[in-house]
């Protein structure tokens, strides 16, 4: 073997650098792990000696092809994974076609791997109250995952203080509302709503009466509307209680529908101020159609003898009009006043002006109050003339004007054609202006009329009261609305009023 092999077999003292085991021709050589000596021997393989050199070199090579065949994670090809996405989309569709609902709008949604995914979803679904129907009008909602976008959305809804029972309503409403991030879309909103001083315990009120406001973009359509009413002399106090109330404001378009809604009003004779005002009583006016409702109602109030320069003060003393079927409601309390006697066509126009709500006052509650005044020994004439005075009297209170007749009978001792003269008597209060003031002219010893008596301020009174005499420029007729108590400020402007004024005396005084 010596004489073999002379130059095979390597230097021991090399071989114990060595990190691998080196095999030769013929030979094996082993490491004692214990004591770390190489020990050899050689393999009498006639096979292995008479192979050529390329064969052999090629058997210590490890073979690609069984390496690659014995991989534990084999991957399936491109083609195969796209045929398995379109099995499990045609099994999910002949799922959902089962239950009636038409997948056609999914075709570009992922949906889930496997039918059961998708029965859970639509089980949760039917949970919240939706039906086949509701899913059918959104089937996109099908593409949202219970765990990672229903849950955490309802949750979210459900701390704000949004009841749970009116869920059903809320997604029929706006279902896109399940697609949304609670951090990134709602968050944010509801945050904008608290800036727009909308209080904290109003906002799930807001959001149930409007739940598309999680929609919209925050410097979009909600910032723009709120800065044309605030333009047009809202009461920035005034915001977050007009929103509260008519929240669909954040949704309407300035140049479409808010914008022209105010130019109408003002081409009918209404300030824009007055508009404003209309506006923090009535938000909810900035719903009506313009050209379906608002302007078909104000050519009925001229059909039925309302003047065209008597419509802007009617519109204002009685806004809901324009927001009523008003030409049938014209034509039926017209029809019932005439067939009473209280007034003729022309007539009714002028009663409309003083008190539009006699459109909408029941024919029951009508007739009592004219029983009422003819109890009270007035002659249907002159109830006729009471009526087209001051047709307020068929709004008031009985037995309110029960009370005010018997003072004046018992106590002022005036004829009952003094009330025919003046019916808004029965409006004003018998203890806290009646009575203080008929005592007043008793004791002074003057005679006037009711008018003079009632028809004005308490500061006005007492300066009538320091008179020898009554001049006839000082006689006044029935009390009427003027457009001036729309424009005047509130009580908040002036205390806004007040307070920028004390903060710039304070700032004046830091320089004094």
């Amino acid at each position: 073997m010596r004489a073999l092999f002379p130059n095979v077999l390597p230097n021991p003292n090399s071989l114990s650098r060595s990190k691998f085991p080196i095999r030769c021709f013929g030979c094996q050589i082993r490491q004692n792990s214990s004591s770390k000596i190489w020990s050899f021997s050689v393999k009498n393989n006639a096979r292995s000696m008479s192979a050529s050199p390329a064969n052999a070199a090629a058997s210590t090579l490890p073979s690609r092809r069984s390496s690659s065949s014995s991989s534990l994670y084999a991957r399936p090809s491109l083609l195969e994974m796209k045929k398995e996405k379109a099995e499990n989309r045609t099994r999910a569709y002949e799922f959902l076609r089962k239950l009636g609902i038409v997948p056609d709008e999914l075709d570009g949604l992922e949906l889930p791997a496997t039918v059961e995914v998708m029965k859970e979803r639509v089980d949760f679904l039917h949970s919240l109250g939706l039906t086949i129907d509701d899913i059918n009008n959104y089937p996109l909602v099908l593409g949202c995952s219970v765990k990672k976008n229903m849950i955490p959305v309802l949750d979210y809804l459900g701390k704000l203080g949004v009841r749970k029972s009116t869920f059903t309503d809320f997604l029929r409403r706006y279902p896109q509302v399940l697609h949304s991030s609670v951090v990134i879309d709602l968050m944010p909103v509801v945050k904008y709503l608290q800036g727009l001083d909308i209080k904290q315990s109003d906002i799930p009120s807001v959001l149930e009466r409007y739940p598309e406001l999680l929609g919209f973009k925050l410097e979009g359509t909600m910032s723009t509307s709120v800065a044309y009413l605030i333009g047009i002399g809202l009461a920035r106090r005034k915001l977050g209680e007009v929103l509260t109330r008519y929240p669909e404001i954040l949704g309407l378009r300035v140049g479409r529908v808010i914008k022209p809604f105010v130019e109408y009003l003002e081409s009918l004779g209404l300030p824009r101020l007055a508009v404003a005002r209309l506006l923090e009583k009535k938000p909810h006016m900035l719903g009506y159609s313009l050209e379906d409702q608002m302007k078909p109602n104000v050519a009925a109030l001229l059909q039925f003898g309302v003047r065209e320069d008597s419509v802007s003060s009617v519109i204002a003393q009685y806004p809901d009009l324009l927001g009523i079927e008003l030409k049938e409601k014209l034509l039926y309390q017209q029809s019932f006043f005439e067939s009473n006697l209280l007034a003729n066509s022309e007539e009714f126009g002028r009663i409309i002006e003083k008190m539009p709500q006699a459109i909408v006052l029941g024919s029951k509650v009508v007739l009592r109050h004219i029983d009422f005044l003819q109890q009270c020994g007035l002659s249907l004439k002159q109830v006729r003339k009471m009526v087209i005075g001051c047709p307020q009297l068929l709004a008031l209170d009985i037995d309110v004007m029960r009370m005010s007749f018997q003072y004046f009978q018992m106590e002022m001792e005036r004829d009952v054609e003094d009330l025919v003269e003046f019916p808004a008597f029965f409006t004003y209060s018998v203890e806290s202006t009646v009575k203080p003031r008929h005592k007043m002219i008793a004791k002074k010893g003057l005679k006037c009329s009711l008018a003079w008596m009632l028809a004005c301020s308490d500061y006005r009174f007492e300066e009538r009261m320091k008179y020898d005499s009554i001049g006839v420029e000082e006689m006044e007729t029935q009390p009427s609305f003027g457009m001036e108590s729309l424009l005047e400020p509130s009580e908040e402007e002036e205390e806004e009023e007040e307070e920028e004024d004390e903060d710039d005396d304070s700032e004046d005084d830091e320089f004094m």
